[in-house]
């Protein structure tokens, strides 16, 4: 079963690149175009080679025009791929009638095991298996360039890389593969790379049925049948046979080789319409005796067509049993009889790709042996279904899945699977998360009692799969302290408390399942009806996990509905940080948004394309942008920190803000905030966006261009409406990923803290005893505001060493009393990476914080992309526009001074003039006549003075007054301070003031 699965690199392997896809139409553009009826369709040069199936080379031609063509003084043509030398075929007498092929052999090999079909003519040309040219011409003159053109060039495709092509040569072949036309060998875009797919050879020759290119499709009949029906002698049994037509109605089914008595096909039921299935029971009476019986099942329908399918009934005598499933299974780790061949009993509680499980109907009563077991049949169809009772003869395979910890006990290189009875029903066990031992239940049919939470939904599209767990799993340290007792309790509390729900396929599935009437399902939705066989493998991202294979439809309910907006409460200025996952405005394909290709990405001293992220064309950009602009706009925040954008100036960033503008009305409501002197040498840097509106720009951006930070920090100050200051620095620490060879410090130390710690930790040390005072000193303002990703969770060491440095979580202070913080969804766990940290002298003005989950509660396969999907469902609203939740702070920034004159009661003596300074001098009194003490220091600014009248001890200017400070930290009821003054004069002005006192500093 799970090793019948490909790989996702095998499948990315598998599948030809878009970009190289692209570059080559983009080449073909100059290409000139061969035009025929007659077109090579396909080649193949690792006959006889190691690992081949074929013994010869072949080329295979094709007529895909209407009018029949003959051939006769034409001749085919192969070169080594750079070479000029070419070698000839002559090709016969023969006329191509339309949708015809004609088979070309060539020199044969050592190896291989099959010969070809008849060829229609034959050579001793050794063809390269990975690379070179073939070309077809009207005339049996040998070329002599290497890039032949003219009008007895018929068709001309290179492989491989050859510098012979139409449009561009397709990919390199191999010895088990060819290079096949597309459509059967109807497809001829003048481009090899675009008409041609690398797939297993299959010659077809002149005397292979005709494919008519642009006919109308006439859709078989596909019947369906077990390949092999085994029963237990004197017991009888029987299979179910299907068949249906697109197009028509199967109405007929009889067995037209291989009857005897005592088999025969009983409950036929004819399609009702065209496209409906018919049905009938091949039944194996119990007199019929051992056996072999290979019988041939031949379906009719209304449109004259047949269709059949063979079944190789076998009547044997039982194998006596072995072991139960549960002595097979039993209480340790793995197997006792691992390795060895046994013979079993079981009902059969689901069927699966590759095969199905089996458990005992009775059970042992251990807790701790499981009483189900996995039939691996792989390719082999056993004619077993849901509730036969089966005897089964196999070896005992302990199976570990790449990246497991653990094996899983099955059953394989089956022998025999005899039908002993039908009509069982295997009462499901009820279970619940968290679970002791997972394992105790393998290959068992059981029901949770209990609703399960989504907990990650990443890999739905991919592979049919959603992580469950009794409540929401939070990453260990999300909460708590690496390494402490309360975190790694946490951690061993989460493994229990985990399935995978899948979809029974192990390969992408054709239809996304699970997915709601609205094109989603949430982490954090709840699963009822949880009923299905217990397995384990493979899943998404890596390692492995126990599943759930569902025998019913599982119940999904929509407890983790979608919102239009953040909701946070007001204040007078709304920040958010948002990752925008890679937009860059160059394509990984090489063009840009403007149109012009042969564009690239800068990465240090690099500029190419394969430096771009983000979108693969235009189309892919668009979808992409509008998803972030829909973003944006639900946000509505005053000023934005960006991550994860193209480091090209300000030129990306300014696209986006164009295009936010254009989507709320066209006006320049938002504007960019220039970027810094230094955005770093990686591809994508930190940026802000504002609005003008609300908040001014106070001197330039600021960077921190320290070689730790691999992504420079920018920090900007900002004037309020009110006028009051404050800055933001948008930061991005070094990932958790891609972890560095060896056991050094930056290796994952498996303290739930990933790769590259350290450099984050000095990242952030530097952060706050470096920059932010760098910061604050060119604001002569205190009030900080830290947001960004910085890839590590709640606890971890760069969080913990900014916190201890003063700064205040504004998560854990907002989000945390109401419920857990997350802004991305990892390995099954949510935590957040994103954070918003506020100076102490900003933290009091900071009014809320949350956190919109509109990314990493969303399934993948609902993102921008347009490849790797089974469907596409994508839509331009905002949710799965990156894979962080953006975070939405509330500022209400207020003046850091307040006026309490209102609350004293001021006294002044007279001015004395001293002859010895110049100067005229008193005091003044100043006393709390409220009831409640007053918070200092205080400031006394005095207002009116007139021209010429200097206040000498003045401690500065406000608002063009002088004042005076007074460092007392508080002033009782009753209390009096007395403050000296000394004022100076140019001739005979009178000194006269008033007082306002202010509380607090300037």
């Amino acid at each position: 079963m799970k090793n019948s699965t490909p790989s996702r690199a095998a499948q990315a392997a598998a599948t030809p690149g878009r970009l190289t896809v692209m570059a080559a139409l983009l080449a073909g553009l100059c290409a000139p175009a061969l035009a025929s009826d007659v077109v090579i369709s396909q080649v193949y040069g690792g006959g006889g080679n190691n690992g081949a199936t074929y013994k010869n080379d072949f080329i295979e031609l094709f007529n895909r025009g209407g009018v029949a063509v003959n051939v006769n003084g034409w001749s085919v043509q192969y070169a080594s791929a750079g070479g000029a030398s070419w070698q000839k075929t002559a090709l016969p007498n023969l006329t191509l009638q339309p949708g015809q092929y004609l088979l070309v052999q060539q020199a044969a090999g050592t190896g291989g095991s099959v010969a070809l079909p008849t060829p229609d003519a034959s050579a001793s040309i050794a063809m390269s298996g990975t690379t070179g040219k073939v070309l077809l011409a009207s005339v049996n003159t040998v070329f002599t360039v290497s890039n032949p053109s003219g009008p007895t060039v018929k068709d001309l495709v290179g492989f491989g890389g050859a510098n012979g092509f139409e449009g561009a040569p397709t990919p390199l072949l191999s010895n088990a593969t060819a290079a096949l036309r597309n459509a059967d060998g109807c497809a001829d875009s003048d481009n090899n790379l675009a008409d041609f797919t690398v797939l297993a050879p299959t010659p077809r020759n002149s005397a292979s049925p005709l494919h008519a290119c642009g006919a109308p499709a006439t859709p078989p009949i596909v019947a369906s049948c077990p390949a092999t029906l085994q029963l237990a002698a004197g017991n009888g049994g029987s299979a179910a046979l299907s068949a249906s037509d697109a197009d028509g109605i199967v109405n007929s089914a009889s067995i037209s080789a291989g009857a005897v008595p005592g088999i025969g096909l009983v409950n036929f039921s004819a399609a009702t319409a065209a496209g409906g299935s018919a049905s009938a029971s091949l039944q194996v009476g119990a007199n019929v005796a051992v056996g072999s019986y290979p019988l041939t099942i031949l379906f009719g329908n209304n449109q004259a067509q047949s269709a059949s399918c063979d079944v190789a009934v076998t009547v044997q005598a039982a194998a006596g049993l072995s072991h139960t499933i549960p002595q097979i299974q039993g209480s340790g780790a793995s197997s006792p009889y691992a390795g060895t061949t046994q013979t079993t009993e079981g009902v059969v509680t689901l069927k699966v790709g590759g095969g199905f499980f089996i458990q005992d109907a009775n059970g042992d009563g251990d807790p701790t042996t499981s009483d189900g077991i996995f039939v691996y049949t792989g390719a082999a169809n056993f004619a077993a279904k849901v509730g036969d009772k089966v005897r089964v003869s196999g070896t005992v395979f302990e199976y570990t899945p790449t990246g497991a910890s653990r094996s899983y006990t099955e059953l394989k290189d089956i022998s025999s699977v005899l039908v002993q009875s039908s009509g069982h029903q295997i009462t499901p066990s009820n279970v619940e998360l968290p679970h002791a031992d997972l394992g105790q239940l393998e290959g068992m049919l059981v029901r949770f009692v209990r609703p399960l939470t989504i907990t990650q939904t990443a890999f739905l599209g991919a592979r049919g799969e959603l992580s469950l767990s009794s409540g929401r799993l939070e990453v260990p340290t999300n909460r708590y302290r690496p390494g402490t007792p309360e975190m790694l309790a946490l951690a061993a509390a989460n493994e229990r408390n985990l399935i995978v729900l899948d979809d029974g396929l192990f390969v992408t599935p054709t239809t996304i399942p699970y997915i709601g009437a609205d094109h989603t399902v949430r982490a954090g939705d709840l699963v009822s009806n949880l009923t299905g066989v217990v397995d384990f493998g493979a899943i998404g991202g890596g390692g492995a996990a126990f599943k759930l294979q569902p025998s019913e439809a599982p119940q999904i309910s929509r407890d983790n509905p979608r919102s239009a907006h953040p909701e946070i409460a007001a204040g007078n200025v709304k920040v958010a940080s948002a990752n925008v996952l890679n937009f860059f405005t160059t394509f990984t394909n090489g063009v840009d948004v403007t149109g012009a290709s042969g564009q690239g990405c800068a990465l240090g001293s690099s500029v190419s394309k394969s430096n771009c992220r983000g979108a693969d064309n235009m189309v892919e950009f668009v979808r992409q942008r509008d998803k972030i602009v829909n973003e944006l706009k639900g946000i509505d925040a005053d000023v934005y920190g960006l991550m994860e954008i193209q480091n090209k100036g300000d030129y990306t960033v300014g696209y986006l803000v164009d295009a936010l503008n254009a989507a709320i009305g066209g006006l320049p409501t938002y504007a960019v905030v220039p970027k810094p002197a230094n955005t770093g040498t990686d591809a994508i840097r930190v940026a802000m966006i504002y609005k003008p509106a609300k908040l001014s720009l106070v001197g330039g951006a600021l960077s921190d261009g320290d070689a730790v930070n691999n992504r420079p920090p920018m920090a900007q100050t900002f004037r309020a409406g009110n006028g009051e200051k404050f800055s933001i620095v948008v930061n991005h620490l070094k990932s958790k990923g891609g972890c560095p060879g060896g056991s050094g410090a930056d290796a994952d130390q498996k303290d739930g803290q990933a790769c590259w710690n350290p450099t984050r930790v000095l990242q952030a040390q530097r952060l706050v005893g470096s920059f932010v005072p760098q910061v604050v000193a060119a604001a002569g303002d205190p009030d900080v505001l830290l947001i960004g990703d910085f890839n590590a969770h709640g606890f971890e060491d760069p969080i913990d060493a900014i916190t201890r440095s003063g700064f205040v979580n504004q998560l854990e202070r907002h989000v945390r009393p109401k419920t857990l913080p997350y802004s991305y969804v990892f390995d099954s766990e949510s935590g957040y990476l994103d954070h918003a940290l506020a100076s102490a002298a900003l933290d009091r003005q900071v009014v809320d914080a949350t956190e919109w989950h509109i990314n990493a509660d969303e399934p993948t396969v609902i993102d921008y992309n347009t490849d790797g999907k089974p469907q596409d469902l994508y839509n331009a609203l905002p949710y799965r526009a990156s894979d962080h939740d953006p975070v939405v702070v509330s500022l209400n920034l207020q003046p850091s001074y307040s006026d309490v004159s209102a609350s004293l009661r001021t006294s002044a003596t007279a001015l004395v003039y001293n002859r010895a300074s110049g100067k005229f001098g008193g005091t003044l009194s100043i006393s709390n006549s409220g009831s409640s003490a007053l918070s200092g220091p205080f400031q006394v600014q005095f207002d009116g003075l007139a021209a010429g009248v200097t206040l000498a001890n003045a401690s500065g200017s406000h608002n063009g007054a002088a004042y005076i400070s007074i460092d007392a930290a508080t002033l009782a009821p009753g209390a009096t301070l007395t403050v000296p003054l000394s004022f100076s004069r140019s001739g005979n002005v009178n000194i006269g003031y008033t007082t306002t006192i202010f509380s607090g500093k300037f």
